[in-house]
Formats: C-alpha cells, structure tokens, sequence
C-alpha cells in the first residue's frame, strides 16, 4: 500500500514539473519578442504566439490565419518552393529572408491594401521534421533601412581607395557630355577621341538607360556628393563587362565663370568582370524571385519608388504593367505545383526577353508580375504588353510529356508625366487588369477614367 502511495505522489509531483514546465514553456513562446510560429509540412499553423498574431494578421485574407503560406504568398511566394525543394530531413530552409511589406500589398486575389507605415519582416525558417515547421519573424525595418545607408557608404569608399589599374577617368560637362579623352577611357572602354562630345550614355548597353536616368545621374550627384551605379556597361567595339560607375560633382565649378565645355563631374568606371558572379550571387539572393529569375517585390517597390521621385524632380512618361497568368488554379489542379512552378518559370522568360533591360520585371504574387517601364508612355506600354501576350499564346508549356497551354491578361497604367504615387499607379493598372480579366482573359486593358470605380464588389482580378 505504501508503495502504491509513494508511486502516485511520485506521478502526480512529475505532472506537475512537467505543467509547470509546459506552462513556462508557453509564457516564453507568448512573451518572446520575436514571433514564433509551429505548422505542418503544408503550412497549417499549429500554434503562434501575439507578435507573429500581430505581424501577419494584415496579410490574412478576410482575417482568416490558418496557414502560413497562404498567408504570405502574395509577398513571399517562392516560401512554398523553398520547402518543397528543401530535401534534408531537418534543418534550416531559410535564414533570414526579407518580406517588404511596405508598400500597397498586391495579393490575395488582386486585393490593394494600403501599408500604415514602412515595414520589413525578416523570416527565418526551420525543418524540424517531415510533418512540423518552426516559423521565426521579426521586424528588422530600422536595420535594413541603416544596413543600405551602410552599404551606401561602403560602396563610396571603396570606389575611392581601392588600389586598381583598370579604371577610366570621365570629365563629364553639366549635360552629362564627355569633354576631353584620355588614355584611361581608351583602356578601359576601347574609344578613341571621337567619343568627345558624347553623352556619358554611350558606355551602357542601348536599352539600359535612358535619357532621363541619365540626367537624373547627375542630378542625384549634386544632392548627394555622388551617384554609384553598377552593371553592365559596352565597349566601343560591342562587347560588354561589368563595371562599376561613381559620378561625383567636381568642387568649386561654380566659382569658375560658366564654361560649357569645362568639365562638371568625374566619372570613375571600374571594370569589376572578375567579381561579377560573387556580386550577382549577393544580388540574386536579395532581390531576385527564387523560382522565375525575375526581380522580386523587395527590388520592385524600391525600383518604382526611385524612379517615381525622379519623376517628381523631372517630369516624364512611367508606365506600370500588371501581369496575370489566367486559370492559373485549374492549371495547379491538374498538373499540381510542379506544373504551376515550369508555368511560371516560362513566363518568367518570356517577360524578361520581351521587356528592355532598363525596364524592371517582377513577381509580386503567387501567378502576378509587374513590370516598371521608365521614360514610356500608356500607348507603349499597350503595345509591349501586347506583343507580350501573343508571344505567352504562342508558346505551350512542356511538363512531363504535357503541353500546358497558357494566356496572360494584362492592365496597365501610366503617370504621363503626372505627379502621382505608387498606390495610385498600382490601383489603376489593377483596375485595368480586373477589366482584361472580366472581359474575357488574353487581352491588355489601359487604365482611364471610367475604370476610376471598381468594376466589381472587389479591385482583385478574377482567376
């Protein structure tokens, strides 16, 4: 008996270490300052405490939070990829990944909702077996926002110190004109004198850059101290190498009588070839889309933003494309995620050869893309995307001796040189898109004023 006794108190003291336990456990997960999120293998959350509540509730759709992926696939749809492909039986699938959410969140089914403030969640990712994942998010917006000051920086001082021999030093006048030649140009670039007289243009590729941006350059210099670009650049026999390109204001011109033909700015060219694959690998990893190769939200809003304040300072054309693939979900369903992700990546092709290279292309969606074009107008941005979409009618997909035939609706809008932002801008081609989709699917629909109403009970373009 007394046995029986000691071994009951002994069960019940263990359960209540092991409450006690379980209920320190959870005051650490509900009060941890970072979010935690517990799902399966598919994304349905398990468990989650108030600050992943809290950071992931905007993006739910209707407020409905029952599965991650669900949750964040109009601003981090390569998630779902990432673990599909991810093959270790545990382990980290991804450390750190950015999810902007600072601007107008295109996604769940076309919807616009406007962001309070700017904001960056950082997402990290673990397998903890073939049925549980272990979601960590934190908002890092302060530290990414001191991290590009940083790199800013960084950048600076290192086009200024670093000991290199292939360089070309441009004097450049106030119209971005090359004034004088020397040896170093003709190193570097392989131009003789005659390139006396150009437009600092001359050394991009011909559809990197435009007139506008190339003004825009200089005006960033004079604000700013200078104005680092990096990319490809051409020689002047038409073969191409990665450089990197520092414009700086040269101090005191102003004090000098006006010269037109005296130099305004340096320009330092670096041909950095030998470092490009690290640099791309940097650049992929932060502003690329995992699964199509094309630009990702991040690289977008922050392309779109700049060249919208460029536009303020200096009026001109910016046209936006929104991208639909049509019966995206009945492809899913019949040919699953695989055959959805080779539908994508064709797409993602065919966008990136269609478009110019100045022009930014990106998946912002699970099955949407947008595409920036600076220095266009509506009408040229109706007819790119319309070659666009002849183009995707064209070419079937081929997935495991299918043939998967795909069409694309397509809205677009531009500012034509009207102060606008980039809600008002996205709103409209989104309008336009709602238009091309219930019209029928396969066409392009430009924005006007009598789409200034939702055509529908919701802006988001049927499926």
């Amino acid at each position: 008996m007394s046995a029986a006794v000691d071994l009951r108190a002994f069960a019940e003291d263990a359960n209540a270490r092991l409450a006690a336990e379980h209920e320190a456990l959870m005051q650490f997960l509900y009060l941890s300052p970072v979010g935690l999120v517990q799902t399966d293998s598919g994304g349905e959350i398990l468990m989650i405490n108030p600050i992943s509540a809290q950071l992931l509730m905007p993006l739910a759709h209707d407020g409905n939070l029952v599965n991650l992926f669900e949750a964040l696939e109009g601003v981090a749809p390569e998630l779902r990829h990432l673990c599909a492909t991810f093959t270790r039986p545990n382990g980290m699938v991804c450390d750190g990944l950015q999810i902007h959410l600072n601007y107008p969140n295109y996604a769940g089914g076309g919807a616009l909702r406007p962001r309070r403030s700017p904001q960056v969640l950082s997402l990290s990712l673990l397998k903890l077996d073939d049925t549980r994942l272990m979601a960590v998010l934190s908002d890092v917006s302060e530290q990414v926002r001191r991290e590009r000051q940083l790199r800013q920086n960084d950048a600076w001082l290192n086009a200024l110190l670093t000991s290199i021999t292939d360089y070309a030093l441009v004097g450049l006048d106030r119209e971005g004109r090359v004034c004088e030649w020397n040896e170093t140009i003709g190193r570097v670039t392989g131009h003789s004198e005659a390139v006396v007289g150009s437009s600092y243009a001359v050394f991009y590729p011909p559809d990197a850059i435009t007139d506008e941006q190339v003004h825009d350059r200089l005006r960033e210099a004079d604000q700013n101290g200078w104005n680092l670009d990096e990319g490809a650049r051409v020689r002047a026999d038409g073969s191409q190498f990665w450089a990197s390109a520092m414009i700086s204001p040269i101090p005191d011109r102003d004090l000098e009588p006006v010269d037109p033909d005296a130099p305004a700015y340096c320009m330092v060219v670096r041909d950095i070839s030998d470092k490009r694959e690290a640099i791309e690998t940097r650049r992929k990893s932060a502003f690329c889309d995992h699964l199509t190769g094309v630009a990702n939200r991040r690289a977008f809003f922050e392309a779109a933003e700049l060249e919208l304040q460029r536009n303020r300072r200096a009026p001109r054309p910016t046209a936006l494309i929104l991208v639909d693939a049509d019966h995206f979900k009945c492809i899913n369903d019949r040919h699953g995620h695989p055959g959805g992700d080779a539908v994508l990546r064709q797409l993602g092709l065919v966008l990136t050869a269609t478009f110019r290279q100045v022009d930014v292309v990106a998946r912002i969606g699970g099955e949407e893309f947008a595409v920036l074009l600076p220095s266009s107008t509506l009408a040229g941005a109706a007819a790119v995307a319309e070659r666009l979409r002849q183009v995707v009618q064209a070419q079937a997909v081929a997935f495991e001796g299918a043939s998967i035939s795909l069409t694309v609706s397509a809205g677009v809008a531009a500012s034509d040189g009207v102060d606008l932002d980039l809600e008002t801008l996205m709103k409209r081609a989104d309008r336009a898109l709602y238009a091309a989709k219930a019209g029928g699917r396969n066409r392009v629909e430009c924005w006007t004023p009598a789409l200034s109403e939702p055509a529908g009970p919701s802006t988001g373009a049927p499926r």
